[in-house]
């Protein structure tokens, strides 16, 4: 599937879902999108094709940590921010979850993404039930950051 073809085939699912979005620019993704609710929690939510993975759709959502979290955070000492980030990469783990926590804006974030690598089965539904995994991986890490930091 070439790049323009699968990002046409994304806002037109989108389109066809009456699902809000808008174009995003970033020069690491052949394209990007910005879903402004996506899933049963409504949060937004991003779907982009990674230049150096031609082909791949990655779906994904940012938890912004609260104000105290990331005074805390940025209070660690490079150790204590490598076991908080473990931690962080092991609950994920555990709900099958990509994440990374990333500096962004200003705000540090835990990023939560789902990576769709089988061109032939990317279509209207694995997109929409990836979109679904990512609104409730949010809300499962959302709550882990809230409990354990």
């Amino acid at each position: 599937m070439s790049a323009s073809r699968m990002r046409d085939n994304v806002e037109r699912w989108m389109i066809h879902e009456g699902t809000g979005f808008e174009e995003i620019k970033n020069p690491d993704n052949t394209f990007q999108i910005l879903i402004k609710h996506a899933g049963q929690y409504g949060i937004p939510a991003e779907i982009f094709e990674p230049k150096a993975q031609e082909g791949i759709l990655v779906i994904g959502a940012k938890v912004v940590m609260k104000n105290n979290q990331i005074s805390r955070y940025l209070g660690f000492t490079e150790g204590e921010k490598k076991k908080f980030e473990q931690k962080v990469s092991d609950f994920c783990n555990s709900i099958q979850a990509i994440s990374k926590v990333i500096t962004e804006d200003g705000k540090q974030k835990v990023g939560v993404y789902v990576v769709l690598d089988d061109k032939e089965n990317i279509n209207q539904q694995t997109v929409f039930d990836a979109m679904e995994r990512v609104s409730e991986m949010h809300e499962k890490t959302s709550r882990f950051l809230l409990k354990t930091f």
